[in-house]
């Protein structure tokens, strides 16, 4: 039976390769030659289109598997609901991968391993960032990004260890639309001076209204129930004219998945997110107020084009105290959010000092007004 994965080994050794975004190649881990995108695409052509070819036929065989069958073939298997199995060209070792997975590596022989059916037909992405952030310059900058925390335990980045450390291509929607919005605004100005024994403030009030059509390209949205969508959207941006037409040749070496939220369900929150911006589009030109508050609003969107893409990122997650720790890191440009333990300890000794300096500076300004 033809095989539905297929592996990135490289042709003058047949050693794993993974692709680097440094040089934007594919680089062998052995003997250390380097490809092009286009070459291993060329070369590998065929056997995806098996691969694929195969993924497909397994999955309209497994659609067609009565209940009762099921229960009957998934019997021997130890392995959680919604997993899949498959087997490993180089040593036919048995990968159980989640459902979405669609690039992953061989824990056996080491060999990257893609899943091209996942990728097929109308499942395959319209464009992808390439990984430009390597692994040692993710680990490295999480390191940085413990220095300058005042309140960051010592022990926490003397002890605390790496625990694991992934590239993931995340898969996203990207939308388009035009949103036209019609809002009023309640504005204040206000004017402080003395009249005789008088501190007079004056306020004005002024109702003010902004109309206009806002047009928004590749809002994006995280489609993998896997991923915080607090984490993936707190390390936009990504550089847009940076998108590559989509080639398998750019997974090796890393995680892959395929989007298990639908572009609907996806559309809501993009579509939210372009509304809320046109009215601070409008709010922006509001100027020359002191206070400027929404009074009022009518803003209808008109959906337009939606690319589903893939996006780089690392997950770094670490453990201290039996806690674990996650970190996201934007795999173009390095952006890195995260949460870190606080001392408890530091913490009342900042706001100690912090107390004791207030409290020192209104005894001098109490002494010079006596």
């Amino acid at each position: 039976m033809a095989t539905q994965v297929t592996n990135y080994q490289c042709p003058a050794c047949t050693g794993p390769m993974h692709f680097v975004g440094a040089s934007g190649r594919l680089e062998c881990d052995y003997c250390g030659s380097s490809y092009s995108v286009e070459e291993i695409e060329k070369l590998y052509a065929g056997k995806e289109e098996k691969a694929a070819a195969a993924f497909a036929q397994a999955e309209e065989k497994a659609a067609a598997i009565t209940p009762e069958e099921r229960e009957y073939l998934d019997a021997g298997n130890d392995w959680p609901e919604g997993m899949k199995a498959y087997n490993c060209p180089s040593c036919s070792a048995e990968l159980v991968c989640d459902a979405t997975t669609a690039a992953t590596s061989c824990p056996y022989c080491g060999n990257p391993t893609v899943i091209p059916g996942q990728f097929s037909g109308m499942m395959k992405p319209d464009c992808i960032i390439p990984f430009k952030i390597g692994k040692e310059q993710a680990i490295a900058a999480l390191k940085n990004h413990y220095k300058g925390k005042r309140l960051l335990p010592k022990e926490f980045s003397d002890q605390n260890h790496l625990e694991e450390i992934k590239g993931v291509y995340v898969p996203f929607w990207l939308f388009d639309s035009v949103v036209d919005a019609d809002v009023t605004f309640h504005a204040e100005t206000s004017v402080s001076y003395t009249e005789g024994d008088y501190d007079v403030t004056e306020i004005s009030h002024y109702d003010v209204r902004r109309a206009g059509t806002v047009a928004f390209e590749k809002v994006p949205a995280d489609a993998s129930t896997k991923m915080p969508d607090d984490y993936m959207d707190s390390i936009e941006p990504y550089h847009y004219e940076e998108f590559k037409p989509f080639s398998s040749a750019y997974l090796p070496g890393f995680l892959a998945d395929k989007y298990d939220v639908s572009k609907e369900d996806c559309a809501e929150r993009a579509n939210s997110r372009a509304m809320r911006s046109a009215v601070d589009e409008m709010k922006n030109t509001v100027v020359g107020y002191s206070s400027v508050v929404v009074e009022g609003q009518d803003v209808n969107l008109h959906p337009g084009k939606a690319r589903y893409a893939l996006m780089p990122v690392w997950l770094l997650s670490t453990r201290w105290q039996d806690k674990s720790y996650l970190f996201a890191m934007n795999g173009q440009t390095g952006k890195l959010v995260g949460d870190l333990p606080v001392s408890k300890k530091r913490a009342l000794q900042w706001f100690g000092a912090i107390a004791g300096a207030l409290a020192a500076v209104m005894a001098v300004i109490v002494m010079l007004m006596g």
